[in-house]
């Protein structure tokens, strides 16, 4: 039994470069047929840390945080969503879209890698968020995508309640920006190399290859 390559992608549930990072890694790895030689984990990183319970509209967010005049998110954002449609995924923007506070959608991450679940709650999180138009900071959403994915959702939401696992993944989010993770995705090979950013996935092959073979 080959010992598996560990991948660990620190990410947001609300960043579109983050899904669309992981789909071209995913399909690196499926072309490659080494699905069973790869395992992932998923990291916590919150991009808007301080982000208020109502959220902020993300015209308005994207302005005041990256100084983007609308003509340039609208630009972006068509080419976000031409290139999820080239990798399966539906990016649905809308006017009164809303950037959300993902930490309790974190702590549910943690929750579920004990079950094997974590990859499945991510992808319908972001789905949640990016395509369904929904708020991934409101509890009834957060259990409706646990329901979905099959896990526990009573016994995974009092883990929100819990000091002890909202202190674990604030210390998790500490070790990933002390190692010196200040932008998502960072996707980490076997704790010994990184790259950032929605790398093409000749890029992804050409390093999960050269991983693999050692």
């Amino acid at each position: 039994m080959k010992e598996k390559l560990k991948i660990d992608i620190v990410s947001d549930v609300v960043c579109p470069w983050c899904i669309i990072g992981y789909k071209r890694l995913e399909k690196a790895i499926s072309e490659l047929g080494i699905e069973d030689r790869v395992e992932i984990e998923w990291q916590p990183f919150e991009l808007n840390p301080g982000m208020p319970p109502e959220g902020q509209n993300i015209t308005e967010h994207i302005t005041e945080k990256y100084g983007s005049t609308i003509e340039q998110q609208i630009e972006s954002r068509q080419n976000m969503t031409d290139v999820g449609e080239e990798l399966g995924f539906k990016f649905d923007y809308f006017d009164e879209m809303r950037m959300s506070n993902t930490f309790e959608a974190h702590v549910l991450l943690e929750y579920a890698k004990d079950f094997g679940k974590q990859t499945e709650l991510k992808m319908r999180l972001i789905t949640s968020f990016f395509t369904e138009r929904k708020d991934v900071s409101d509890r009834a959403v957060l259990k409706e995508a646990l329901i979905a994915v099959g896990l526990n959702a009573d016994e995974a939401l009092a883990r929100l309640d819990s000091e002890e696992a909202r202190f674990e993944v604030r210390n998790k989010q500490g070790e990933w920006k002390n190692m010196g993770v200040n932008s998502v995705p960072t996707i980490v090979f076997n704790m010994k190399s990184a790259v950032t950013g929605a790398q093409p996935v000749s890029t992804f092959k050409q390093i999960l290859g050269e991983l693999i073979a050692d």
